[in-house]
């Protein structure tokens, strides 16, 4: 029997993985099944276990995808490398990133991140194992632990005064980002074409910047 190469091996993950991928933009993450991804794929149901043994292999592949598809970290990094730019410059540009990236990407990889949110607190031992396949964390764990604590010690380097304990401040950025991205997907990908609220991420990203500049202790006009 011919050996199968490497290349055709690749391709038929891709295939397996860009089925999964779109049978996710229509149901939640948690509701899908690995029948909905042999049919999406078009595979037997031998076929598919040829390349991967479960359906949770197939998700952390899908993962990493995601992650290279919606990658803003480099973008962030040389924000926070200026140092031509103020305080007040930099937060406004990082929040202006990532409502682009909100706009962009909300009725596809978004939804899907935060099925995934989801389901790490429906089944979080399912959805750790998922994870830990997958590597490295993306855009959201980049944030929490290494974004907002320098823009923190950056703000106090500057001269600035916080209003407050400088790690519950990140706390506090932290958990406030997480509201604007549930409420902006809940509103759009959840809400049956009935939204509760008008969704603008610029508008709301805006906002994001001057709490910050202003927990900070900057100036937001």
């Amino acid at each position: 029997m011919p050996k199968v190469k490497q290349e055709y091996i690749d391709k038929k993950r891709e295939q397996i993985v860009d089925a999964a991928y779109r049978v996710c933009l229509r149901k939640p993450v948690e509701m899908v099944t690995i029948s909905d991804v042999i049919e999406e794929a078009g595979l037997s149901q031998g076929g598919i276990y040829r390349y991967y043994k479960d359906l949770d292999e197939i998700l952390a592949d899908m993962l990493i995808f995601i992650r290279k598809e919606y990658n803003i970290i480099d973008r962030l990094e040389s924000i926070m490398a200026d140092e031509n730019s103020t305080f007040e410059e930099i937060t406004y540009r990082m929040c202006d990133t990532l409502a682009e990236a909100m706009e962009k990407h909300l009725f596809d990889i978004q939804k899907i991140n935060f099925d995934l949110g989801v389901l790490t607190i429906n089944e979080p031992d399912r959805a750790a194992k998922i994870v830990e396949r997958a590597g490295h964390g993306g855009n959201m764990e980049y944030l929490e632990k290494v974004v907002i604590p320098k823009m923190i010690t950056g703000a106090v380097k500057s001269g600035l005064k916080p209003k407050g304990n400088p790690e519950e401040i990140g706390l506090y950025i932290a958990s406030s980002l997480t509201g604007i991205e549930k409420f902006c997907i809940l509103n759009t990908c959840y809400a049956n074409g009935k939204p509760t609220a008008k969704v603008e991420p610029r508008v709301l990203f805006k906002m994001y910047a001057k709490t910050i500049i202003l927990l900070a202790g900057g100036n937001a006009e």
